[in-house]
């Protein structure tokens, strides 16, 4: 996870450099003064990776060094189970139907609509988490 970690990083470091270029350059170019919906995205877009770096590095001081994180690691340290992915699941086409219709009900500002819609929407995410949930197990 210091691979990705590191990536973030250099992305949330470019995004603010290029938000106080953005704002100069604005700045100088229009006679209204510096454009703030582009200072305020590019912001957040650094906010936002940096917000992601923190938290990757913050899981890789707590959990044993992965192949990818590792100088002399092998490919075929990275072998074995990936982990289990659903083969049939119909979950996320109701996922992305509600929210759908979610952005549809938003756009057209149909507050009934877009209650009705994340009401739905919560439904299919927990039927997505819980697709495969058996109970708790007494052992």
């Amino acid at each position: 996870m210091k691979v990705e970690a590191r990536i973030f990083f250099i992305v949330a470091i470019f995004a603010v450099f290029m938000a106080a270029v953005y704002w100069v350059w604005t700045g100088l170019a229009a006679t209204h003064g510096p454009e703030p919906v582009g200072i305020v995205a590019l912001f957040l877009t650094g906010g936002l990776a940096f917000l992601a770096g923190s938290y990757m590095q913050f899981v890789a001081r707590r959990i044993e060094p992965r192949p990818e994180d590792r100088e002399d690691a092998e490919i075929s340290d990275g072998a074995g189970e990936m982990g289990f992915f659903s083969p049939g699941s119909y979950w996320p086409i109701g996922m992305a139907a509600t929210a759908a219709l979610a952005a549809v009900a938003l756009a057209f500002f149909h507050i009934w609509l877009l209650v009705i819609a994340l009401v739905a929407l919560l439904i299919t995410i927990g039927g997505l988490v819980f697709e495969y949930h058996t109970g708790p197990s007494h052992d």
